[in-house]
C-alpha cells in the first residue's frame, strides 16, 4: 500500500457539486497514477485514492447518466 501525502495537494470541486452546501466532493491534480478524492464538507477528513483508470471510468459513467441522483 502505497501513502501518499496529501497536505499540500491543491483540491478542486467538482463541476457536479452543488453550491448549497449539498453533496460536494474534491479532487486533488497531479498524482501520478491516481487521483485523490474527499468531502468537501470534511476537509480534514479521510480521502480515498482513485487508480485513473477507475477514476475515469466513474466519471464517464456519472456523464452518462448510469448513477440515478439520491433522494
Amino acid at each position: 500500500m502505497t501513502n501518499y501525502d496529501l497536505r499540500a495537494a491543491t483540491w478542486r470541486k467538482s463541476s457536479y457539486s452543488d453550491n448549497n452546501g449539498g453533496d460536494c466532493i474534491e479532487v486533488a491534480p497531479g498524482f501520478p497514477g491516481v487521483v485523490p478524492v474527499r468531502d468537501s464538507k470534511d476537509p480534514g477528513g479521510p480521502a480515498l485514492i482513485f487508480g485513473v483508470d477507475a477514476w475515469s471510468a466513474f466519471v464517464a459513467g456519472v456523464k452518462a447518466g448510469d448513477f440515478p441522483p439520491a433522494r
